[in-house]
């Protein structure tokens, strides 16, 4: 079986094909292209099977991992919306909750009023409405009003309708109704319900979701059934499958329909590619740090299971989303941040970015501000001649150019202000790392830190002394990892159901048949994937929360039935797992079930280890030795360094820092005090002496 993986970044387009039958792997980068992403990707698949001689009727699957959502939520470039909801009801989406992004704040932005995803005229109500906790219909729904909504959608050419109405997740028959009226109306139109999207309480976020959904919906669509026809027309018989938000994979047709499930798609895709090469040299509690040219992703790994995001912190251009997502922190800092001294005079980076275009001074493209790469270069962490493995040539001249520029107006030495622009952006980095682990009771020297992106390397080792953390891992293509992530996990689909069970209340008989119909639901999608039976599993989930707090922790359930055993060590767990959280449980309070969950998983053929590196010598892989500057105690000091390139050096060998360590995707810094070696899964692991 032949798997291909496509992550499509800012600048390049990732690809992998994995061939199951040899187990060899393959890889190649190509442009992307903003303007159509199915174009290059389509060309990177294609110079792919060409370049290495791959049939292209003989690959089974591509599965993508793609930008589409997240930039039209980030340029606010979605559809213009309508929205059907209960009378009385038409602001919830403008109101939001009392809590404001900035609490003291009198001049903020808030998004959801400021570039509203629904316009308030296109919000339409209709009489309708049920009461908790049962459903029972107080008023019902008015359909003439729901037709005259979608006559009005139709006539001004609103072709993405979300329908959401108040305890939709308690009866969602009403919200279904209203969407086969819209269509027979409208049968063109992008309808979503609330109750498909986030069958769950909290009205404001899941409204919110279901407009995001509605908002981003046209053009997903769009991109994906286009990239299907390529892929068809092509030549290819291969079918398509887009990383989910979740860690897993879904069908092109479930993505079309939710494509709110792809809004992290891509960083999603290098959480699980490197929790994958961290788990080929038994590392499975790992901190990855995906650097690229304008942000950082963190994700956690504990004991090979990734953190996934709890409806507090869940977020996408300032609006509150409620899908199962892994929990990735991304912060604007990159090797494209720019650095700059504010009007108080303070010495700052990022989040601005010079992006790739013009991108760094020192490449040449017309960049005139001093960025993290320009000071890496200047500090002698890059080698101007062997970037990109030797496809650009970088301007070393113009990097401490724009360095000087910013020295002078700082009153420091060009090595100073450099050294200062990397310290500061590292901080930033180490802070976020800290936000994901020590103040949630992690520590993260129990941690390996996996560092990947163009970026991440070049500024991992000094990242992790600052964190104490004792090891860093540079997987073999580190540029790639979300590209290879995207082999490296199965097809996953998400259930949720709001149960609000109160302990010592809990009726077994209804949670479990909560879990069976959510699971005979997750069964009928997997079967309509042609995935059989024996290849699925459910994992059972709840969010449980003390009496009258605000939000909840997900806690897992072991067992196949819901009985007094099962509730038992489910609130057992929540409250070891409140303890970790915040410091401290309340074992006499009385607890909620708020949300049951079902994970399926259905397994698919994945990519099963790395290529087996060569081994080479240490005087064949070393290309020179050069100066380049590290704070040593309170001083800067030039140190002589040698640099390597990466396919060159023998296995298991210690070689002693510091060193600059070349390969075509990225460049790794090595301290001087710090040690690394490649592994013979092909991992460079660096020793850090903090």
């Amino acid at each position: 079986m032949k798997l291909i993986g496509v992550d499509v970044g800012g600048t390049f387009t990732d690809l992998v094909l994995f061939d199951s039958n040899t187990g060899a792997t393959f890889t190649h980068k190509t442009p992307t292209t903003p303007h159509n992403p199915s174009e290059g990707v389509m060309s990177g698949i294609n110079e792919l099977c060409r370049r290495f001689s791959v049939d292209r009727k003989s690959i089974d699957h591509i599965y993508h991992g793609t930008t589409t959502a997240t930039n039209t939520m980030l340029e606010h470039d979605g559809a213009v919306c309508g929205m059907i909801t209960n009378e009385g009801y038409r602001d919830i989406i403008h109101i939001g909750r009392h809590q404001r992004p900035q609490h003291f704040s009198i001049q903020q932005e808030i998004p959801w009023q400021d570039r509203p995803l629904v316009k308030r005229r296109w919000r339409k109500t209709v009489a309708h409405r049920i009461a908790p906790p049962h459903g029972e219909v107080l008023v019902p729904l008015d359909e003439n009003a729901v037709r005259q909504a979608a006559e009005t959608f139709k006539a001004n050419d609103i072709d993405a309708i979300a329908i959401c109405f108040l305890f939709a997740f308690l009866d969602p028959s009403h919200e279904h109704r209203a969407r086969d009226i819209v269509l027979e109306v409208y049968p063109e139109a992008f309808v979503t319900c609330s109750s498909d999207v986030s069958p769950q309480f909290r009205e404001f976020e899941r409204f919110t979701t279901t407009a995001i959904n509605a908002y981003i919906g046209p053009k997903v669509r769009n991109y994906v059934t286009m990239l299907e026809e390529n892929i068809a027309d092509q030549g290819y018989s291969a079918d398509l499958h887009i990383m989910g938000s979740n860690g897993g994979l879904a069908t092109s047709a479930m993505v079309a329909e939710k494509p709110v499930l792809t809004i992290l798609s891509g960083p999603a895709a290098g959480v699980m590619g490197g929790a994958w090469s961290g788990g080929q040299s038994e590392r499975h509690s790992l901190i990855t740090f995906d650097v690229g040219g304008t942000s950082a992703d963190i994700g956690i790994i504990q004991h090979g299971q990734f953190a996934e995001a709890s409806p507090r912190d869940t977020w996408i251009a300032g609006f509150p989303l409620m899908v199962p997502m892994i929990d990735i922190h991304t912060i604007g800092a990159g090797g494209g941040s720019i650095a700059y001294q504010d009007k108080g005079g303070a010495f700052k980076v990022g989040p601005r970015s010079a992006g790739a275009r013009p991108g760094p001074s020192c490449y040449g493209f017309g960049g005139d501000q001093p960025t993290v790469t320009d000071a890496n270069l200047a500090l002698g962490r890059l080698d101007p001649d062997n970037f990109l493995g030797g496809e650009m040539m970088l301007d070393q001249a113009k990097a401490n150019q724009v360095i000087d520029n910013l020295a002078n107006e700082l009153s420091m030495d060009r090595l100073s202000c450099a050294e200062g622009i990397i310290t500061i952006v590292n901080s930033a980095m180490a802070n976020a790392i800290r936000s994901r682990t020590v103040q949630r009771g992690l520590d993260p020297r129990e941690f390996s830190l996996m560092a990947f992106g163009g970026g991440g390397p070049l500024q991992a080792s000094e990242v992790a002394a600052m964190l104490a953390i004792p090891e860093v891992i540079v997987p073999p293509h580190p540029g790639i990892t979300s590209a290879i992530g995207l082999l490296t996990t199965d097809i996953k689909y998400d259930a949720i159901r709001t149960a609000f069970q109160v302990s010592g209340q809990v009726s077994h008989d209804r949670v479990e048949a909560m879990f069976s119909e959510m699971e005979g639901q997750l069964a009928r999608q997997f079967r309509a994937d042609n995935i059989p039976d024996n290849d699925v599993e459910f994992l059972r989930y709840a969010d449980i929360r003390y009496v009258g707090q605000g939000y909840e922790l997900r806690v897992k359930i072991d067992g196949k039935y819901f009985d007094n055993n099962a509730e038992k060590q489910l609130f057992d767990q929540f409250e070891k797992q409140h303890q970790t959280e915040y410091g401290r449980s309340f074992p006499d309070s009385p607890k909620e079930i708020v949300n049951v969950r079902v994970s399926g998983i259905g397994t698919s053929t994945k990519l099963e280890k790395q290529d087996t590196p060569s081994s080479g010598s240490i005087d064949d892989a070393r290309v020179k030795v050069a100066q380049c500057v590290f704070r040593h105690g309170a001083e800067l000091k030039t140190f002589d360094t040698a640099i390597y390139q990466r396919g060159k050096l023998p296995l298991d060998e210690k070689v002693e820092g510091p060193a600059i360590i070349l390969q075509q995707d990225t460049t790794t810094v090595v301290r001087p005090g710090d040690s690394f070696h490649i592994d013979q899964q092909g991992n460079m692991l660096i020793s850090i002496n903090s």
